[in-house]
């Protein structure tokens, strides 16, 4: 499910009950993922969350949510959101 939401540019909208965030480490290029806001109240998402308050504040340099880590840790932070919710 979350895999096939990733945009491949920021020319395309954000589907209602969705929100960006870019995702990368510090000093590589960051890629855009469009996740459900029901992500952003699961504890796993709220540490990535709190990464991103502890390293960028409210100055995120992609100009929307930045989530300062690796792409693969992002991907199994919301596989694992997604298991979960079905079982």
């Amino acid at each position: 499910m979350v895999f096939r939401l990733r945009l491949p540019n920021k020319t395309q909208g954000v589907p209602k009950g969705h929100v960006a965030v870019y995702v990368g480490d510090y000093n590589k290029e960051k890629k855009r993922y469009v996740v459900p806001l029901s992500c952003l109240n699961r504890p796993a998402f709220q540490d990535l969350l709190s990464r991103a308050e502890e390293e960028f504040g409210f100055s995120h340099p992609m100009g929307g949510l930045t989530i300062p880590c690796d792409e693969e840790t992002f991907i199994n932070v919301l596989s694992n959101q997604v298991r979960s919710s079905w079982s």
